[in-house]
């Protein structure tokens, strides 16, 4: 089914599930933005992860990310240090936000791997 004719609901379904094609806009806000920002793909990975911790990011933007960040080579070790150095900016209460928040993307990961194996 292309964009044009999904209706706006199934859009949103998809983009929940973690279909980031249905909103190419999205998708292209990101383009150059790693080039342009001249970091190391894991320096650049951290940064937005702290961004996430800040923003209180869903789940599923955790998910993109770690999902990237793992591409990337970065370590659960590197994650948690970003984590421990932007505690005292930003209070313990975000980051255990984004513990959460970083436990149920990787619950949601298992579930999409599960749904996807069956199809």
């Amino acid at each position: 089914m292309d964009r044009q004719s999904m209706s706006s609901e199934q859009r949103l379904q998809g983009l929940a599930a973690g279909d980031f094609s249905v909103l190419d806009t999205l998708v292209r806000m990101h383009e150059g933005t790693f080039e342009a920002s001249g970091l190391d793909g894991a320096t650049y990975q951290l940064v937005r992860i702290a961004a996430l911790a800040v923003l209180d990011g869903s789940p599923m933007s955790w998910l993109a990310n770690l999902s990237m960040a793992g591409d990337l080579g970065v370590s659960a070790e590197q994650i948690l240090g970003t984590l421990t150095a932007i505690a005292p900016m930003v209070g313990t209460v975000r980051i255990v936000s984004a513990a959460g928040k970083i436990a149920r993307a990787l619950d949601l990961d298992d579930e999409l791997d599960e749904e996807q194996r069956e199809v």
